[in-house]
């Protein structure tokens, strides 16, 4: 009896074996299959307009376990052996997935007014495939350990696609590097700051002294520091709407309450700071980045003039600054309300140029949403409604839609809303289509032309609210991947949300 069991003993390992091997792949593919509208992790996809450093390209893409591992142009893919599965794109380009590095989702706390679930499916919908989300608008605000880890479990198992998290610089820990090194020890990719007030009661302004603490405490993470550039000032047109001599349904009011000069005066202030960030200065290391820049006069000459001396410096615009005017804004739509204000045609034409010339580093969303009661769309008062776009799935096919008239290249697509978002946050191994890279891509037809209107599936909370409704737009989504899933495709998304919170180390 006993040597049957020694007998028997191989062979019952050997079924053990097999059985542990058949329900780990079991598993491994029911967890693909939840992440991922594809039921497999290693295949190819091809296409004739591929978008990747060298260039445009017609070829393929090697993506195994969420990684890019092989690129090859047309010519020498039809030498290659294909074993594994292989999606034909056509026509379609393929190019890195976007990173916002300036969006507000609310959560936790708000998430009445969008939340991670709607706000990052609607990211997918729009080919953006990284978030970094903004420390205030979700309460509390991120501005210590404790609420930056509320945030991170809130975004547990919530995400569709990858979401980092900016700290919050406010007086309550701007004098204190302790508390600063905590936050930024904790996995802040860096901080933001307001100098004017945010709207938000527990994100309180900053000024020149805060800003140079935050600075100083950067400098020695490598970490950037983003900044909402407005100042008041008593100018006569303010003072004017302050006390009531304007119409509050009229957009031009609302213009007149935030003059260029806001934006000018607060970059005058930024730049006696931010020469500290020249080589061999006490900020060496810090790096200065002016979010939503509005104004394209006198404030973008003064940011020319601080890189030309060496400040670590850089700047972006929204789509909702190149795409608007002030003078196509109806009366009491304040769906178009944000701050800094949409401006003139004239300062529209001259952001593209800037954009167009490098002057302008990057684009992000600035996806602002709120419930739309409080956008007091009924009473049309662009005083008191909140300002802020809800943009987010719109971005790529508006900056398309929009820059065709001024020539914009896929190249400078990927630039403005890949390459360069992932180096502010530090992002290596995202941004672009390379080897080694995670598999982050979108998909999209520029060609096809749509309608967003209610027909027109919309996955942000509440699409009514957006200034975007109603425009004829080219650049259709056919498919977004994170880390190689493929996360979203026309109608719908992957069943399971499985995007990674991401921690600065």
């Amino acid at each position: 009896m006993e040597n049957l069991q020694w007998r028997l003993f191989p062979v019952l390992t050997l079924v053990a074996s097999f059985l542990f091997l058949l329900y780990f792949r079991e598993s491994s593919e029911l967890s693909q299959s939840v992440c991922s509208l594809l039921p497999y992790d290693h295949y190819w996809m091809t296409g004739k307009r591929v978008v990747t450093p060298q260039g445009v390209i017609s070829g393929a893409v090697e993506i195994k376990d969420g990684n890019i591992i092989s690129i090859v142009k047309a010519e020498d893919w039809r030498k290659k052996s294909k074993t594994v599965p292989v999606i034909d794109y056509g026509e379609a380009v393929i190019m890195p997935g976007l990173i916002d590095v300036h969006s507000h989702l609310d959560d936790p706390g708000r998430v009445e007014w969008e939340g991670f679930p709607s706000g990052t499916r609607a990211a997918t919908a729009g080919g953006i495939t990284t978030l970094i989300d903004m420390p205030l608008n979700s309460y509390p605000s991120t501005i210590s350990t404790e609420t930056l880890k509320l945030k991170i479990e809130a975004a547990k198992k919530n995400i569709y696609v990858d979401v980092g998290f900016w700290g919050g610089l406010v007086p309550e820990n701007a004098f204190n590097a302790t508390a600063l090194e905590a936050l930024l020890n904790a996995g802040a990719l860096g901080l933001k700051s307001f100098m004017c007030p945010s709207g938000i009661n527990d994100f309180p302004m900053t000024n020149a002294s805060h800003i140079k603490e935050g600075l100083s405490v950067l400098a020695r993470y490598k970490r950037p520091l983003l900044v909402h550039a407005e100042i008041q000032q008593d100018s006569e047109s303010h003072l004017e709407v302050a006390h009531g001599k304007n119409d509050a349904r009229s957009n031009s009011t609302y213009l007149k309450s935030r003059p260029p000069s806001w934006e000018e005066a607060a970059i005058k202030e930024l730049l006696t700071i931010t020469k500290d960030t020249r080589s061999g200065g006490p900020a060496e290391g810090a790096h200065l980045h002016i979010v939503h820049l509005s104004d394209a006069s006198s404030s973008l000459d003064l940011i020319k003039e601080a890189r030309n001396n060496g400040d670590s410096i850089t700047v972006e615009t929204c789509p909702h600054y190149l795409a608007f005017s002030a003078e196509e804004i109806p009366d009491g739509d304040t769906r178009f309300k944000c701050a800094p204000p949409i401006r003139d045609g004239a300062n529209r034409e001259k952001l593209w140029e800037a954009l167009m010339e490098g002057q302008i580093d990057m684009l992000s969303s600035d996806h602002s949403p709120t419930e739309p009661e409080l956008k007091l769309l009924n009473d049309g008062d662009f005083l008191r409604a909140w300002g802020g776009i809800s943009s987010l799935q719109f971005v790529l096919p508006v900056t398309w839609s929009y820059g065709q008239k001024y020539g914009v290249t896929l190249e400078q697509l990927a630039s403005w809303w890949s390459e360069r978002p992932a180096k502010l946050a530090a992002q290596h191994s995202k941004g672009t289509i390379a080897i080694g890279n995670h598999a982050d891509i979108v998909v999209w037809e520029p060609e096809m032309e749509f309608d967003l209107n209610d027909d027109h599936p919309i996955y942000i909370k509440h699409p009514q609210i957006s200034a975007y409704l109603g425009r004829r737009l080219s650049g259709k989504v056919l498919g977004t991947f994170v880390r190689g899933n493929l996360v979203y495709k026309e109608g719908g998304h992957a069943p399971a949300a499985c995007g990674v919170p991401i921690l600065a180390k």
